[in-house]
């Protein structure tokens, strides 16, 4: 009886074991699988980012009798503050024809001082395709750059939001991560970001930047009045790791970028248009 006993224990533990074992193995190929993938599509993404950045022109244009410095409206600005000398930034220009050409999404190219953010960016009738899609619309889970599709195209919103992943490779928003380091927020020439679409170029200054649990309360597109405007602009402020030493009028225009710092926190910087120029 014993023996019996000890030989079904035997037997069962060696099935525990098979299963454990097999339960390691099939975890083990799921996440080779997943690297293969990851790799396929970081170097797929790469390899698009390549042409596109080498095939097409980013200019920097000088002020013209076009350009419109938008001017604080409540603030006074001091001399020193580093504002006088954003204005005097260049703009960026892009000819978005044969981006069109390969892609009718394209709605513009963005540039983030201090990152390798420099992309065009797109935009469909949701926030989900471009998660696992590139720019030549091919599946990637790489995904691309793209505006929230509630968002106006050619007249932007009082908060216009721009989303892309965080990847590891510091492609699409990889390095957005940069502006909660030191290194990032110690040089004032970083708080810039430059747009181009078809219809205008814009000049954007960073004043709120933050790590946060995933949340909706920061990509409110539309605002009933004015005073749910500027709350939410203060609220922008207040959240921000670093003080910029700016605030948020009744007028201005917010541009939020975002994208995940992990699977439970994103990344998430503000800025506010301070000159622009129309397209002829």
């Amino acid at each position: 009886m014993k023996k019996e006993k000890k030989k079904r224990k035997i037997r069962w533990n060696n099935v525990t074991l098979l299963i454990i074992i097999l339960v390691f193995l099939t975890i083990l190929i799921i996440s080779s699988i997943n690297i293969v993938n990851w790799i396929k599509d970081s170097k797929q993404s790469e390899n698009e980012i390549n042409e596109i950045q080498e095939n097409t022109e980013v200019i920097e244009t000088e002020d013209s009798n076009q350009t419109e410095i938008i001017e604080p409206v409540e603030e006074v600005i001091p001399q020193t503050s580093p504002y006088w000398t954003y204005i005097e930034m260049n703009l960026i220009d892009v000819n978005f024809t044969e981006l069109k050409e390969k892609n009718s999404d394209t709605v513009g190219w963005i540039q983030v001082n201090g990152t390798n953010i420099n992309y065009p960016f797109v935009q469909t009738s949701d926030n989900e395709y471009y998660l696992t899609h590139s720019f030549d619309k091919s599946y990637n889970k790489a995904g691309w750059v793209f505006m929230d599709y509630r968002n106006n195209k050619i007249d932007f919103d009082k908060n216009t939001i721009i989303y892309a992943h965080s990847r590891k490779n510091n492609t699409m928003f990889g390095t957005l991560r940069k502006i909660l380091k030191n290194g990032w927020l110690n040089n004032s020439n970083n708080y810039i970001v430059k747009l181009s679409t078809e219809t205008e170029n814009t000049l954007w200054q960073v004043f709120s930047v933050y790590r946060i649990p995933t949340t909706n309360d920061y990509i409110q597109v539309k605002f009933n009045n004015t005073q749910e405007f500027l709350d939410f602009g203060n609220m922008l402020i207040k959240r921000s790791k670093f003080d910029f030493k700016t605030s948020i009028s009744e007028e201005d225009k917010i541009l939020t970028l975002s994208t995940c710092y992990d699977d439970n926190d994103k990344v998430v910087l503000h800025a506010k248009l301070i000159k622009r120029e129309k397209k002829a």
